[in-house]
């Protein structure tokens, strides 16, 4: 394939990318991810910051009970999604544990959001051994993030912190210590709540 051709073949990609991912947006209002210049951290400030859409689904402890991103209202909520075949989030899930003891009695929240996994007893034992007492959602499909429009729903790990008043704030693409959320955690937790 000749240089030419593939540069002809990434302008049309992008330009499709970008085409689908302005119809799919809806009203404007909910957030839409994008990634500027593959970037993997990627901060929203002020008027940048988009609502959160609904998320929710089955609490991974009992299938009768409905978790929802909206039950975390007024709070800084940090979204992380993980699996517990990732190599990656058994080294993040501590972190995000730390984290959560840390900062629940200052508003924060973490919800986990638990993907590919299509028998629930890995990553129920994956919680119980790592001691994780935040709550997380049990989603093999991925259907609870299908109203993130652009979102990489494979990125796993992936972290979405938003604010307390139910904006994103910041996206992570990567596995992350609780001393990389914590600055921006805090941050959030110091802005006052509309």
């Amino acid at each position: 394939m000749t240089n030419r051709w593939r540069k002809t073949l990434a302008a049309v990609f992008a330009a499709v990318t970008v085409a689908v991912t302005g119809c799919s947006a809806g009203g404007g209002d909910d957030f839409s991810f994008v990634s500027p210049d593959g970037q993997v951290d990627i901060y929203y400030e002020g008027e940048q910051r988009q609502k959160l859409p609904e998320l929710a689904g089955e609490d991974l402890f009992d299938p009768d009970k409905r978790i929802a991103a909206s039950d975390f209202e007024g709070q800084v909520l940090v979204i992380n999604l993980w699996g517990q075949w990732c190599g990656p989030c058994r080294a993040e899930a501590p972190e995000l544990q730390k984290l959560y003891e840390e900062t629940k009695d200052d508003g924060v929240a973490v919800l986990g959001i638990d993907v590919r996994e299509h028998d629930r007893s890995a990553p129920q034992d994956f919680v119980r051994d790592r001691g994780l007492t935040y709550p997380s959602i049990y989603d093999p499909s991925g259907r609870s993030l299908v109203n993130l429009s652009g979102y990489p729903r494979t990125a796993v790990p992936s972290t979405i912190v938003v604010d307390r008043q139910g904006r994103v704030a910041a996206v992570f693409l990567r596995a992350l210590l609780a001393s990389d959320l914590r600055p921006l955690v805090d941050r959030l937790v110091a802005e006052e709540a509309a």
